[in-house]
């Protein structure tokens, strides 16, 4: 190669504008001569006239395809739809689809029973509690509580009432007495709840 730049077949030196210029104004289809010229634009035009004759061939092919269709009943929506149907049954009998849904299925089994091992764990967790000797201690402190409020309201206004309007009543009661008076009884009543 080094041979070849020294006896001056290819110049070290870049293209200069002027040369690029040149090189582009250099007609490398120039060898043909003016009879093939002839022959060869004659053929494009015979090949353009064939193109538009098609055009209007398949135009015409078209038309009377939509007409017969228009026959038939079948509308671009119908088409979409039967095309929809087809697509949709093609991925439903696909083996990934078919795998998919059973892995999904199986997850879905398996979450479920997971669910439901969960609950039937906290309905025996709630059963053992509500049998612990500490929840039936703060039971009946609940409703000792509660028999107190009641027996208290009923002596006061000579009536009895549900749980809900005797609570209300007493915490309406409680409300009205003023806090000096009542601060050491009320921190009393806190403790033996």
């Amino acid at each position: 190669m080094c041979n070849i730049i020294q006896h001056g077949l290819l110049d070290p030196e870049p293209l200069t504008e002027v040369d690029e210029e040149m090189v582009s104004e250099v007609d490398l289809y120039n060898t043909v001569t003016d009879e093939e010229r002839e022959e060869i634009l004659s053929e494009l035009t015979k090949l353009e006239e064939e193109i538009s004759t098609l055009r209007q061939v398949l135009a015409s092919k078209e038309k009377h395809h939509s007409d017969l269709k228009a026959k038939l009943g079948i509308t671009p929506l119908s088409e979409l739809k039967q095309n929809f149907n087809r697509s949709w049954y093609d991925m439903q009998t696909s083996t990934a689809y078919k795998k998919t849904s059973e892995t999904l299925s199986t997850a879905g089994q398996k979450t479920s029973a997971a669910f439901t091992t969960l609950g039937t764990a906290i309905s025996r967790k709630f059963g053992d509690m509500r049998n612990s000797p500490s929840f039936k201690s703060f039971e009946e402190k609940v409703e000792s509580t509660v028999s107190n409020i009641k027996q208290t309201k009923v002596g006061s206004q000579g009536g009895g009432g549900s749980f809900e309007e005797v609570l209300s009543s007493a915490a309406h009661a409680s409300a009205q007495e003023t806090p000096s008076n009542n601060l050491s009884e009320s921190s009393d009543h806190e403790r033996t709840c």
